[in-house]
């Protein structure tokens, strides 16, 4: 078995930054972008068009990987990633423009799906528990760099941003120069890996803890501008919170491995959704700044105790047959919840009553997660952490 340099382990990591880079790196200059590309009655959705590609495409994400393998899938979701965000630029009108932005999002599902599974690969039981931890934080961190860089860009013309998107070819580059390639589907039977899936019931419940922790997540992110808006918070602090929320999740993820050793894996992901309840209901009721940095810091813990949890959770249950299916519809699931929590803002025009919604959703889950703990530990072993 071939093993991974330092380089290439940190191209895996900068690969992972193109995950959460799809839709923000043209929300700097969102409101000009959409105007010159003709879509200005629905700026909104070329944030979230891509969320929706990754739901379509998922499938057919998980079927490319399994048949030609890991490795070429990588690289030909990094070349169409490149191809379809830059090409944005030069679409017009709904139907062109709406087309590319969601054929970039099947391209995301192809790198998201194979770069985890590449992860799974070369990493084993601890030190694939940590990888898939940087795994998280590199693509908040992606977000806080890309957010920035962006905002630089689309001073110096509405077209620029789009540049960003051939980041990917650049890690192309990388992968093919610093990524050994790997076997058609993993290492092979006899190195360790389990042949059967150990929970097919704790598997379904990892998708699901995927949807809705980026159902809450997303829900924060997308209502906090509204309701700054109006307590008269300037667009430029907005920005600053959001960062700061991205850095938290930063830590967090890098703390996630810590909580799992001491309250195992599923009762992390509670400890997640008791964080995101916690963050809503701080936003409801806040009078000032202060709580609301409270909540920041709850929101991102949420966020990076959950989301690289499912992707670890999904590499440890799946056999080896069925891991780039799976990594596959979790990727589906990740987006699927980005999504759906488009549609919050529908429900109600208070934010303070769209907070307590979400926060009481939020400890449900949690509550849920709780009573499905036991049973779910009973079913299977604990995961191993493995050397």
């Amino acid at each position: 078995m071939k093993t991974l340099s330092k380089m290439g382990g940190f191209t895996l990591l900068a690969v992972a930054c193109l995950t959460i880079m799809v839709g923000c790196v043209i929300v700097p200059g969102l409101p000009s972008i959409a105007r010159q590309l003709g879509v200005e009655h629905a700026s909104g959705w070329l944030v979230t068009l891509p969320s929706l590609g990754v739901v379509i495409f998922g499938p057919l994400a998980g079927r490319i990987a399994h048949r030609i393998g890991l490795y070429p899938s990588l690289c030909y979701g990094l070349f169409f990633y490149g191809l379809f965000g830059a090409a944005g630029v030069f679409m017009h009108g709904t139907v062109a423009v709406f087309a590319d932005r969601i054929l970039l999002g099947g391209a995301t599902a192809i790198v998201m799906s194979t770069g985890t599974g590449i992860i799974s690969v070369f990493f084993r039981g601890e030190q694939r528990m940590q990888m898939i931890a940087r795994q998280g934080m590199s693509i908040e961190l992606g977000g806080v760099i890309f957010l920035f860089i962006g905002g630089l860009l689309v001073t110096a013309g509405w077209r620029w941003p789009f540049c960003l998107y051939l980041f990917a070819w650049i890690l192309l580059g990388l992968v093919l120069a610093f990524v050994p390639k790997t076997p058609a589907h993993g290492v092979a039977e006899e190195e360790g890996e389990a042949t059967q899936t150990q929970a097919p019931q704790a598997i379904r419940l990892t998708y699901l803890a995927a949807v809705f922790s980026m159902i809450t997540f997303f829900t924060a992110i997308i209502l906090l501008p509204l309701h700054f808006h109006a307590l008269g918070i300037t667009e430029a602090q907005t920005g600053y919170f959001l960062s700061f929320v991205s850095l938290v999740a930063v830590f967090a993820a890098w703390l996630m491995p810590k909580l799992i050793k001491r309250f195992s894996d599923f009762g992390t992901l509670c400890v997640a959704f008791a964080c995101y309840g916690v963050a809503h209901l701080l936003f409801a009721f806040a009078p000032s700044m202060p709580l609301f940095i409270l909540g920041g810091v709850a929101l991102g813990c949420g966020f990076g105790f959950s989301i690289p949890l499912v992707n670890h959770l999904i590499v440890e249950l799946s056999s080896l047959t069925q891991r780039a299916h799976n990594l596959a519809r979790l990727s589906m699931a990740i987006f699927l919840g980005q999504f759906l929590s488009a549609f919050m803002g529908y429900l109600s025009q208070d934010t303070r009553t769209l907070f307590l919604a979400a926060g009481v959703f939020a400890l449900g889950v949690c509550g849920f997660f709780i009573s499905q703990k036991r049973r779910l530990e009973n079913a299977r072993k604990p995961l191993p952490l493995r050397d």
